[in-house]
């Protein structure tokens, strides 16, 4: 969380901030939210739209696809000894000579068609679409009015979250987009420093030595790549002799999860404003996904929710967008919605709550399609089921090459949660959770980052959600033979009806030990059974 000394550089930042949003076209948005805890609290409430959506897709997608080396390639390509430094070495050269800039001028999103993508998510049952908006590459990936590294300047030349934006919302779809930039002043750090080991040893790498005289005559001619690395705030120093020493370096300084700005540099936070209020400003997104641990930069971040609701008032009369961010405090999660990135909660939450998560790696990785290692469609739908039953949403992304497509494997995966959303939809769309959200011997552990150490679901393993009047009962692997429900005893409920989602009726026995339900051979992935009856929802 944000500690006092982060929230005095935050302090410090905030009056570089106002004042060039004040001499700017484009300032924080006036309003009846303040930019303080109490205010977001006081005036915000998670919309409807948000709690009926529950499922998303995510377009995770920017330069770092292009190498198809999966999360981080900008910084880890910059770590002599680490597997990206040696592909980035063997297929673009040393990155003294061709840095992460190249990997740039390399996206060019040839078969990109954000109209094909957002149909294809919208029939997967998504309700609503995220893009990316600017990563910890520090690439705008759209028309940036503060920022000129940005892709209608380089890379495809196109504004990627304006074309989503418009394809997403001609779907009917909620529009999102993410941002991340306020990690890029640390992470890039790496770009400073040099190959402590072999031929090249000390010599510095391109962050280091380029600047905006040294594109005269290029293909980024008039950019200054200083503000694209966010400029020498950890550089290594000399004489790091080996690897070991060079990555605890990193690891001990730039290699920090921090929510403060760089020190030293208050304006690096008062520019990631004036992005963040651009970026709201010209495309009215109904969700703004923040990569923080609460919001950055102290106060700076506070503005920067506050003109978001403020704006939304503005569009649509009330606070009816989404702002999420992550491990938020009880005061913090009056105000914002919490993202669970790659975890799970263990209980039903009274707030509303998103968990992100990836069939692969969030940035492409073709080691996946080579080693047949996505997430397959039961686990995500798995996923789904959980989510639901506890109030939370699942936003789901999907990653695609540099090009823009998707490979094959990813467009089956995607088609076959559409095929299950089509059939099952009703126990997930418009639903609310149950008295409890479900039962079996598999209660994967709360937390961020842990969805790899949870362990299979059983048939044993059934989620609850209702709707309509009705309760289903979602089994979260197909039982082989007869399921007792034990959460549902005649003192919970009286079942008059129990049916499959395809309109079979089921026999079923309801007693002291819960309801005996006969099931049929051959269910499939995830079956529901469709519970009528008095008291149930």
């Amino acid at each position: 969380m944000i500690g006092r000394r982060q929230l005095l550089m935050g302090a410090a930042a905030l009056p570089f901030a106002k004042a060039a949003l004040a001499a700017s076209p484009m300032g924080v948005a006036p309003g009846p939210i303040e930019a303080s805890w109490s205010s977001l609290a006081a005036h915000y409430r998670v919309p409807d739209w948000f709690r009926d959506a529950k499922f998303g897709i995510w377009a995770h997608w920017g330069p770092q696809s292009v190498p198809a080396q999966g999360d981080w390639y900008g910084r880890f390509m910059y770590m002599q000894g680490h597997p990206m430094y040696a592909h980035h070495l063997r297929a673009y050269g040393h990155p003294a000579d061709s840095g992460f800039m190249e990997i740039l001028n390399r996206w060019k999103g040839e078969l990109w068609n954000p109209e094909a993508l957002v149909q294809r998510y919208k029939a997967a049952g998504a309700r609503y679409f995220m893009a990316l908006g600017c990563h910890h590459d520090n690439l705008d990936c759209y028309d940036s009015r503060y920022h000129p590294w940005n892709s209608l300047r380089v890379g495809p030349k196109r504004d990627v979250v304006g074309e989503f934006a418009q394809a997403a919302r001609a779907a009917g779809l909620k529009f999102g987009v993410s941002n991340h930039a306020s990690h890029a002043w640390h992470w890039f750090q790496t770009a400073y420093g040099y190959d402590p080991e072999g031929p090249r040893q000390g010599e510095r790498y391109d962050a280091f030595r380029l600047t905006k005289a040294d594109g005269k005559g290029k293909w980024w001619d008039g950019l200054d790549p200083q503000l694209l690395y966010t400029g020498p705030h950890i550089v290594p120093p000399p004489g790091l002799d080996s690897i070991v020493a060079m990555n605890r370096f990193h690891d001990e300084t730039s290699g920090q999860w921090v929510e403060h700005g760089p020190p030293m540099d208050a304006g690096y936070a008062a520019r990631w404003l004036l992005r963040q209020v651009d970026m709201v400003a010209k495309y009215r997104p109904d969700i703004v996904y923040m990569d923080n641990y609460a919001l950055p930069f102290g106060p700076i971040g506070l503005e920067a929710a506050a003109d978001y609701y403020n704006r939304a008032v503005d569009w649509h009369g009330a606070t009816d967008v989404v702002l999420t961010a992550k491990k938020l405090l009880p005061h913090q999660s009056a105000g914002l919605v919490d993202d669970v990135e790659r975890g799970f909660v263990s209980e039903i939450r009274e707030q509303p709550w998103q968990t992100c998560t990836c069939i692969g790696d969030w940035f492409y990785n073709e080691a996946r399609l080579r080693d047949r290692s996505y997430v397959p469609a039961e686990l995500v739908i798995q996923r789904l089921a959980d989510v639901v039953s506890k109030n939370g949403n699942l936003l789901l992304s999907v990653p695609q090459p540099g090009d823009g497509s998707l490979d094959a494997e990813a467009a089956r995966i995607v088609d076959a949660i559409g095929q299950w959303n089509a059939a099952n939809g009703e126990a997930i769309f418009g639903s609310r959770p149950w008295r409890r959200f479900g039962e079996g011997p598999t209660v994967p552990e709360a937390g961020m980052q842990n969805e790899g150490a949870a362990k299979p679901f059983t048939a044993q393993d059934v989620r609850y959600t209702r709707n309509g009047g009705r309760l289903y009962a979602l089994f979260l692997k197909a039982p082989d033979g007869p399921a007792t429900l034990t959460a549902l005893p005649p003192a919970a409920g009286r079942v008059e009806r129990a049916t499959l989602m395809d309109g079979r009726p089921l026999s079923f026995r309801q007693d002291a030990i819960g309801l005996r339900l006969e099931l049929p051979p051959g269910l499939g992935v995830v079956p529901v059974v469709r519970l009528d009856g008095r008291g149930l929802a």
